[in-house]
């Protein structure tokens, strides 16, 4: 049970937290200050928080889950986001800083049109509502728990709506600066409290620990994969080949069209810092997730390997809140757990400034044909920020019965858009026949593929290749249907995406 002092702990910290945000922020006189920082940050800040905005509570629940069910393989998948991230900073990062565009999407704006511009934003506020509302539901898990083992029935919108409140209130003042110097204290919290952990598991753990796991293939890191056959292969997310070329193009994805993330890219001084801050993020995300990797595999020797159920838990996704809570000592459990809270709101707070960032240069502006004045440029801003914060709320609920670790869930569901939005930018980057209608095709037929593909194509050992909208589950158990692994939803969507869109360009001169 939580001691008085972890409530101490826990109250103390959201008030500083809040606090900080707005005291970071500073007085915000313009749009640009209020979205770039006046393009004045630090490019080690900007690192941190590109690694604090991508992983988050997904990282502190999801990736100890993710090792507890399976094994280390995860990890893989750094390898292909370092590389990703290289290819992202010699190609794209030199295209948005030199030519100083607000956003990544001006990019296909001056390449294309405005239309496909605005079709690019568009999709951008839907897939981060999506995703990051997952981010935000996962928030609601270990605060849950904590609530369950108080004997309160405190359910997740109720504390969906609380986080998401308190987060609203310092990025409505603070900005984009509150945003990225609070995703430095965050992201510190969380590697502290994952080697904290680390350390009480150590000590409380057997002295041939990692043996047991090794027997049985906890430890693997390197997967060949389990088939020899291409069809099977394809189907598992973790094999090696699968997680190196996927989260390398889900990487340039994310990282080089997202403006999630190119934002806090366009906050740096130079093009040089924000190389830097790009490649040196893949390397603290590697650390990170090792870290929490082995979090969840010393859980796994702490519970014996005990399934959720057995442990009274509804999903995975709660054993290390449950850990942290029953297993730490009074005070660090508060910590940790006001760690997890306040690690949404930095999400959240990042997800919100950058909506409200494309939403007023990629749509308003454009739609209204002319520049606001900057007084009244700022106070849309923020006008724009609440509105978004209010919407989140509502699309965290979204997620309540879902059951694999969230950490894929938030994955998979960024890969719907990823693979047209990131072919469309390198159409437009390696080649200048295609036009505006040209990438517009390619960009919607992508989405629509990807669609189907996701909710439709099966693969079965028996029966090979099928397709089937949402299969009954004894037929999917009967014939051990296996979908595409997620990391290649980014490779398919596109490949899709440049196949047609360089087709369509043959008509023209």
């Amino acid at each position: 049970m939580l001691t008085p002092l972890d409530y101490i702990v826990i109250t103390a910290y959201l008030v500083a937290v809040v606090g900080f945000g707005i005291w970071s922020g500073g007085r915000q006189r313009t749009a640009e200050g209020y979205f770039l920082g006046n393009r004045d940050v630090p490019w080690w800040a900007v690192c941190f928080s590109v690694v604090a905005t991508e992983t988050s509570t997904l990282t502190i629940i999801g990736i100890p889950a993710v090792a507890y069910l399976g094994s280390l393989t995860f990890l893989q998948l750094t390898l292909g986001y370092l590389i990703g991230r290289l290819i992202v900073s010699v190609t794209l990062l030199p295209q948005y800083t030199e030519g100083k565009l607000p956003t990544a999407y001006a990019f296909l704006g001056n390449r294309f049109g405005e239309t496909l511009r605005s079709a690019a934003s568009v999709t951008f506020l839907g897939t981060r509502l999506l995703a990051d509302g997952v981010r935000l539901f996962a928030t609601a898990i270990p605060l849950s728990v904590m609530a369950a083992m108080m004997g309160y029935a405190i359910g997740y919108p109720a504390i969906i709506a609380f986080v998401g409140v308190a987060t609203i209130v310092y990025t409505l003042i603070g900005g984009v600066r509150a945003v990225i110097w609070m995703d430095v204290v965050q992201m510190s919290l969380y590697v502290v409290g994952a080697v904290v952990a680390i350390g009480f598991l150590l000590h409380s753990a057997p002295a041939d620990w990692w043996t047991l796991a090794q027997a049985e293939g906890k430890t693997q890191v390197f997967n060949a994969g389990s088939s020899s056959s291409l069809s099977a292969w394809i189907t598992e997310p973790y094999a090696f080949i699968t997680a190196v070329v996927g989260g390398a193009i889900f990487s340039m994805a994310s990282h080089g069209t997202d403006q999630l993330i190119v934002q806090r890219l366009l906050t740096c001084r130079s093009l040089a810092d924000s190389q830097k801050a790009l490649v040196g993020s893949a390397v603290l995300v590697a650390v990170q997730f090792a870290l929490f990797l082995i979090v969840g595999l010393l859980l796994w020797v702490h519970y014996a390997g005990a399934t959720p159920a057995d442990l009274d838990l509804t999903r995975a996704d709660e054993i290390f809140p449950l850990y942290i809570i029953e297993g730490l000592p009074a005070g660090l459990s508060g910590l940790l757990l006001a760690g997890i809270i306040a690690a949404a709101m930095s999400t959240l707070s990042s997800s919100l400034n950058a909506l409200a960032s494309s939403s007023l240069y990629d749509l308003v502006e454009r739609w209204r044909g002319q520049v606001l004045r900057e007084a009244s440029r700022l106070r849309l801003s923020r006008a724009l920020t609440l509105g978004w914060g209010l919407v989140f709320i509502g699309f965290a609920a979204l997620f309540e019965d879902q059951q694999n670790p969230v950490v894929e869930l938030g994955l998979a569901i960024a890969s719907f858009t990823y693979g047209g939005m990131l072919g469309v930018f390198l159409l437009g980057l390696w080649t200048r026949r295609p036009t505006q209608g040209d990438a517009l095709i390619a960009f919607v037929c992508s989405i629509g593929a990807m669609i189907l593909i996701i909710f439709g194509l099966w693969y079965s050992p028996t029966a090979g290749w099928l397709f089937m909208l949402n299969p009954a589950d004894a037929v999917q158990e009967a014939l051990d249907l296996r979908a595409v692994g997620w990391p290649w939803y980014t490779v398919i969507g596109s490949s899709i995406t440049l196949l047609i869109g360089s087709l369509l360009a043959w008509r023209h001169r």
